[in-house]
């Protein structure tokens, strides 16, 4: 016991100071945009909104956070319904081909974001297809596919064959069984793993500077900022989109935990 209170007690300020260099430069941003910053030191006195007040009438970043949120979305919806109909052809089929399938949906993941938007660059080029907010949602789709695929793969390997064989056998359709058994087994998973690509498309940089066209995602415009240095409307968008995030990791990991663990920290 008592060298298990002495690990313990050397534990806590170690993690603690992990925490606080991992995280602490987020909150930054944070307390910044509640206060004024005048040559490099907060006027704690008197805390206000005009950051926020900025923001909303930075029509640039606005404009970038829509385009964002329309890939974002897009590419969710396109990825969920891709990689819904490849686990279920990978669960129940028996070919060979769905390992090679398999490979290719996982292969834009596994590799560099730069070799990905490079091969996507040049096969629009190839096919003189322009370049614009539909590529920018091809490539994010082809990046966060093989999220929802594995997610959607892994909660059909958790209901096993029984349920639809049983739902067969009682003489129900492919759409019946889908729209009856598979989906509100699927749907937590289905909301999960969204969540999950929409954090990941929302955040991607790379691949998009590559396939982008005359309108910029919030990532790209923020990059392209970094060279003439953030307004302090800037710090308002960090909060906000901090607070955002861990929302959705929040629900994502609601969504995605397990039914009996959920039960029993619930009660």
């Amino acid at each position: 016991m008592r060298h298990g209170a002495k690990t313990l007690a050397l534990l806590i300020p170690v993690v603690g100071l992990v925490f606080v260099i991992l995280y602490g430069p987020i909150f930054v941003p944070i307390v910044t945009s509640f206060f004024v910053v005048r040559h490099a030191q907060i006027d704690w006195s008197a805390p206000t909104l005009d950051a926020y007040l900025r923001l909303s009438r930075n029509e640039g970043i606005i404009e970038a956070f829509g385009n964002t949120m329309i890939v974002g979305l897009c590419a969710v919806a396109a990825a969920l319904v891709i990689g819904t109909v490849i686990a279920l052809h990978y669960q129940s089929g028996r070919s060979r081909g769905r390992e090679i399938l398999q490979f290719v949906v996982f292969l834009p993941f596994l590799m560099p974001p730069i070799i990905t938007g490079l091969s996507l660059l040049i096969f629009f080029r190839e096919i003189d297809f322009s370049r614009s907010l539909v590529t920018i949602i091809i490539g994010h789709t082809a990046f966060v596919l093989a999220l929802v695929y594995r997610t959607v793969l892994v909660r059909l390997q958790a209901i096993g064959p029984r349920m639809i064989e049983a739902s067969y056998d009682l003489g129900a359709s492919f759409w019946q069984t889908f729209r009856f058994i598979l989906l509100p087994n699927l749907k937590s998973a289905l909301v999960g793993a969204a969540i999950l690509a929409f954090a990941l498309s929302f955040d991607e940089t790379m691949i998009t500077i590559l396939v982008t066209g005359t309108q910029n995602t919030l990532p790209i415009r923020l990059w392209a900022m970094m060279r003439l240095g953030f307004t302090p409307d800037i710090n308002a968008l960090v909060a906000l989109i901090l607070a955002l995030t861990t929302g959705l990791v929040l629900v994502a990991a609601r969504q995605l935990m397990p039914a009996e663990f959920s039960a029993d920290t619930s009660g």
